[in-house]
């Protein structure tokens, strides 16, 4: 998803140090695909077993493609881009002028000097932007709407809106409703959480976030100091280190000259503070860096003047020649940075560490939650120094949540390849359930609104055997509600179950417990103390030596609330431990995100009609005073009948062209009234 914060991941990463490289066909000896990320994600394996795409169809909804590229060529069926569409320009040739399309595609599809992720695969390019930055959400659309017709395999969608798009998130439900697998990126509006949007926050869409790649710059660091942990990032020019380095924590001011020649900085840890207090001056980063070790610190740490985090660069335009790094520097945000600041005054140590980890997600990468009742992302891939087409005939590496996402669209096309009866949920399924795990730099387990179930995973992917569904489970505990039972459906590819075993992994709060009956495994979640809050947890079920994670997401809420059907009409009550004043109720259509609201209040029974049978999300926010407590639940309405006949969904035709036909038909009665009189 190229977005305007494109500036700040490419600084993270460091592609001011390659601009050389950028362009550039690549070396006689680059790996069979994209070079480095392919092989890190193990689509080696289903090449080598004869998988290469052919017969599948992607859809590339994004700048369009420059189909003249020699590993894309040719447009029309016996090219590369077999067909599509420019909805920008409204003609049948969706050429790219950007280069983000041809990006996307290389690292799906391109077969030539590069070769992608399934490079016997065809796609089709819809043109929905010029520039990748700004994206009418009526052409993306009109695009998956046009690839329905086109009887794509897979869509990518490597762009979006930062917010929840009803539109767009139609339509690619009725793609999936179609059999078409959607594959969209996260985005890349993070660290923050919340901060996926359409149509990424989809449920039915598979929606990427973006891991390191395997590639030296993937470096991460470690910083503890009195007993807490910081979160710092490696500025581009910085290396890993061989050892921890320990050192005082000394503040130097704006880490000037004049900031430093009366402090004993020697063997310290330097903190600093990002730029200057005097108007107009402009302090780079490697001046920091060069007088800090001029007088013999042993690193820089520098702080944000503003709120947040940021990424730097050691290297820039006015670098002298022979400017070389000579120790660590790293970033802080502000608000940690102030903490640090403090207990430099009380002469306490920190201790640095710099270190590789190909497996961390980025910070660009946009998380979730979206909803309480499903994760987001599912999972992530490589989206940091991707080697990939660019227009022109060029090549590139580049990184971005946008081209995290074409990797999970091409072992897709290899999987379809393998198995064409596979529906989307499927799919789903077997790529979150065999995922790597990712973690930060201290070895912990990205949560599941950072990470997903982890890095994409094309060997496990392969070999996998079971298909289980749905790919995740939601409890919701309460304090009245203490136990929970949910089924998980297993199927077998080959039809073997047997030999099955199934684990908890989780907190020792709940207890677990299983019960598999042929197809069905039933889980029962109990909380055995009075916590409350957001838990996560895995199952983990393991078939023929290969391990399977489903993910659950536990609530402990300190409020309850039931829901019963009866008769089209949802019956709600809401507990509460404590007095209460007022509760508002949601009720969402899993399956068309549609939302009603009500209201409770203690002395009011509330109901709610509902005209279709399905699973409905249920969320109450329930006010206590000055407290405004979150309880859910989950309701399958399987015998509502529909009350109404919709006679504009009947007749197929929109309300808007109806009240315009009876309008008219009204005025030509009226006007032909007043002449017969």
């Amino acid at each position: 998803m190229k977005h305007s914060k494109i500036i700040f991941f490419l600084v993270i990463f460091g592609l001011s140090l390659v601009l050389s490289l950028h362009y550039l066909p690549p070396k006689d000896n680059v790996e069979i695909f994209v070079s480095k990320s392919g092989p890190y994600i193990g689509v080696n394996y289903p090449q080598k077993l004869g998988y290469d795409g052919t017969g599948i169809t992607i859809a590339v909804i994004d700048t369009g493609i420059d189909y003249n590229h020699p590993d894309l060529f040719g447009l029309g069926p016996n090219g590369k881009v077999i067909g599509g569409y420019d909805f920008v320009d409204n003609d049948k040739t969706p050429f790219d002028i950007n280069g983000h399309g041809t990006e996307v595609a290389g690292i799906i599809a391109a077969d030539g000097t590069i070769s992608g992720i399934a490079p016997k695969a065809k796609l089709l390019a819809y043109r929905v932007s010029d520039t990748g930055e700004s994206v009418s959400s009526d052409l993306i659309v009109k695009a998956i709407e046009q690839a329905i017709i086109d009887k794509a395999d897979i869509i990518n969608i490597s762009l979006g809106v930062n917010k929840t798009n009803k539109m767009i998130d139609d339509s690619v439900n009725k793609a999936v409703n179609h059999g078409i697998v959607v594959v969209t990126a996260a985005g890349n509006n993070g660290p923050g959480l919340g901060t996926i949007g359409s149509p990424g926050k989809n449920p039915n869409s598979i929606t990427v976030g973006a891991s390191y790649n395997n590639v030296t710059s993937s470096i991460v660091a470690t910083f503890d100091a009195g007993n807490k942990q910081f979160s710092v990032f490696p500025m581009v020019g910085t290396n890993a280190l061989d050892e921890s380095i320990t050192g005082k924590i000394v503040f130097g001011k704006y880490g000037r000259e004049k900031d430093l020649s009366n402090l004993d900085v020697n063997d310290s840890i330097l903190l600093v503070e990002r730029g200057s207090d005097t108007e107009g001056e402009v302090l780079y980063f490697s001046e920091k860096e060069k007088n800090a070790a001029d007088h013999g610190a042993n690193a820089v740490i520098v702080y944000n003047n503003e709120e947040g985090i940021f990424f730097g660069e050691l290297f820039h335009e006015f670098n002298t020649a022979d400017y070389r790094p000579r120790i660590p520097v790293l970033s802080l945000s502000n608000e940690e940075g102030l903490i640090l600041k403090q207990m430099a005054e009380n002469s306490t140590v920190g201790k640095l560490n710099i270190f590789y980890n190909p497996d961390f997600v980025v910070p660009f990468s946009s998380r979730g939650p979206v909803s309480p009742f499903y994760i987001k992302p599912d999972l992530v891939a490589p989206g940091a120094f991707v080697n990939t087409t660019l227009n022109n005939g060029r090549y590139n590496l580049t990184s971005g949540t946008s081209f995290a996402a074409p990797h999970v669209s091409g072992v897709i096309a290899l999987l379809l390849q393998k198995n064409p009866d596979l529906k989307p949920e499927e799919i789903k399924s077997l790529l979150v359930t065999t995922t790597a795990p990712v973690s930060d730099p201290y070895g912990q387990q990205f949560p599941f609104e950072v990470a997903g179930t982890g890095r994409i995973n094309a060997t496990r992917v392969f070999d996998a055997n079971l298909i289980i569904k749905p790919s995740y489970l939601i409890f919701n505990l309460s304090t009245e509600k203490r136990t929970q039972s949910e089924h998980l459906q297993i199927e077998s590819l080959d039809g073997n179950l047997e030999n099955l075993s199934v684990s908890f992994d989780g907190d020792e709060v709940f207890d677990f417990d299983y019960k598999l009956e042929g197809k069905i495994l039933h889980v029962t979640i109990s909380a055995i103390e009075q916590v409350f809050g957001e838990y996560e947890g895995k199952i983990i079920i393991k078939h023929d030596d290969i391990s399977y994670t489903v993910p659950i997401l536990i609530h402990i809420t300190k409020g309850s609330l039931f829901v019963n059907e009866q008769d089209g009409k949802l019956h709600f009550k809401i507990t509460y431990p404590d007095e209460w004043s007022y509760a508002k109720i949601s009720v969402i259509n899993k399956e068309t995100g549609q939302v009603e609201t009500t209201s409770a209040t203690p002395n009011k029974t509330t109901t709610l009609d509902v005209s279709d049978s399905g699973k409905y999300w249920i969320e109450g926010k329930i006010t206590s005073g000055d407290t405004v407590s979150d309880v859910y639940d989950i309701i399958d309405v399987k015998f509502a009948e529909n009350k109404e006949i919709d006679v504009f969904s009947f007749l197929d035709i929109p309300q808007k062209t109806i009240l315009i036909i009876f309008i008219v038909t009204a005025a030509i009665a009226l006007v032909g009234l007043k002449i017969r009189r």
